[in-house]
């Protein structure tokens, strides 16, 4: 079974984001997070998830194109909203650079897409 949710709050709910063949690269790359990464990400997750917002852009930001940007320290969470109060995680990655690189935007956009399509069909949540 898939862990689709990250962290379930009172405004938002927060999601991994699952490609077509089951894998879910943020969710992996959590994983391997040391205990205070993982904790760093948390706080930021929660603090959406509870109160609706981060107002610190040091720790989330718009990215443009829909794509938002969890940035526990020195990591990336790239995310975007959906309908039904979700956030969506899409991809993960350690920031080596001060500018967003064009390829993980892209990559996040993609997943984007892909859910879109696949919520679209009814095909992206497993059946239970």
């Amino acid at each position: 079974m898939k862990e689709y949710i990250a962290y379930q709050g009172e405004k938002f709910t927060i999601e991994w984001y699952y490609s077509q063949n089951g894998e879910s690269q943020p969710l992996e790359f959590f994983k391997k997070l040391s205990p205070l990464e993982q904790q760093k990400f948390f706080y930021l997750v929660k603090r959406i998830g509870d109160f609706g917002f981060i107002s610190d852009k040091t720790k989330f930001r718009n990215e443009d194109d829909g794509i938002y940007a969890f940035k526990p320290q020195p990591n990336r969470f790239l995310s975007f909203f959906f309908e039904g109060g979700k956030i969506i995680i899409t991809n993960a990655f350690v920031k080596k650079s001060q500018k967003l690189k064009k390829q993980d935007k892209e990559c996040a956009i993609s997943a984007r897409t892909d859910y879109l399509e696949r919520i679209k069909e009814g095909t992206y949540y497993e059946s239970d």
